[in-house]
């Protein structure tokens, strides 16, 4: 396996992480705009991320606000 790349297209707004340079032998939809990628032994070799701004901000946005919703509730319990 080789080291990890990731490439973004703007144009298109995917993000691509690629774990390995084997050959996608198939792929699985693991949720809405995400795709992973597998070789022919059905191991991961790649992500991608359709509308990927979206999901990233989407990502942090629900981290900081677990984060918060954290914090009020270690405050309120003191």
């Amino acid at each position: 396996m080789t080291e990890g790349r990731m490439s973004y297209f703007a144009q298109e707004d995917v993000l691509h992480l690629a774990l390995s340079d084997e050959e996608e032998a198939g792929s699985v939809e693991v949720g809405p705009n995400i795709t992973a990628e597998l070789n022919a032994a059905g191991e991961l070799i790649g992500i991608e991320i359709l509308s990927a701004s979206a999901f990233i901000r989407d990502s942090v946005l629900d981290s900081v606000q677990a984060r918060l919703l954290q914090l009020g509730r270690r405050a309120a319990a003191v």
